[in-house]
């Protein structure tokens, strides 16, 4: 049975090549885009020791050489990493099929987010839940830049907002999975997160929601790497 005072394990999804975010990222694997003076995986790998994660599985492809070079072993930052190589593109699922003695159950999480998250209360939750898939969700707010109407369809004006807010909840990236759901994740074959959620969905699975309401941006695009930077003093806690 799995406790909390196990050593938690992760998963770390680096082996994309950041298409959104080159040319930065010809040369320079997303994962060692530097926030800060430090690369983005080192400043979640951080978090995740402060908040009881002992293990990394870090899925690498583009690149991989070089991540594996900055992070070796994982003993400078007081955490066990071993690397699993994608001999092709797996998208974000299927690489988990290549890693071998995963426990019953693991956080997963992208590469290039940078979060307070405390991973042991997430952890704690998702056990507690007894869920199969637990996703750390994020409340995100998006305004329009136009004036929005609403329209019967004989087209009919019968409403107008401008410049409304729109309010919706987001997965943040990170999970916990039971082990179990990898049974639904075919073998050598590239199998993304939308693809496990429509699964599970459809087989009637319990999918659980971990709001959060602290730091989390990704880094996928330029405006928010921009942002990220900008950030720096607002989260040097996190740099330490």
């Amino acid at each position: 049975m799995t406790t909390i005072e196990n050593s938690i394990t992760a998963v770390v999804l680096a082996g994309g090549k950041g298409t959104r975010l080159m040319p930065e990222t010809d040369e320079t694997p997303k994962p060692l885009m530097p926030v800060g003076g430090q690369p983005v995986v080192e400043i979640l790998l951080k978090q995740m020791q402060r908040t009881g994660v002992k293990i990394i599985h870090m899925a690498v492809n583009h690149l991989a050489e070089k991540i594996e070079a900055a992070l070796g072993d994982g003993s400078k930052l007081g955490l066990k990493i071993s690397y699993s190589h994608e001999e092709k593109p797996l998208s974000t699922v299927g690489p988990l099929k290549l890693i071998k003695n995963l426990p019953e159950h693991f956080i997963v999480a992208n590469a290039d987010v940078i979060t307070d998250l405390n991973f042991k209360k997430l952890f704690k939750q998702h056990l507690e839940s007894k869920s199969d898939l637990t996703i750390a969700s994020y409340q995100r707010h998006s305004q329009a830049d136009y004036g929005v109407l609403s329209v019967e369809e004989s087209g009919h004006v019968v409403g107008f907002n401008e410049k409304p807010v729109f309010n919706f909840v987001v997965s943040m990236g990170i999970y916990v999975f039971s082990k179990k759901i990898l049974d639904f994740v075919p073998v050598d074959t590239a199998y993304g997160f939308d693809s496990l959620m429509y699964e599970l969905l459809d087989k009637g699975a319990a999918i659980n929601s971990y709001p959060y309401q602290g730091y989390w941006l990704d880094i996928g695009r330029h405006d928010d790497y921009a942002r990220a930077n900008n950030d720096v003093e607002k989260i040097k806690y996190l740099l330490e």
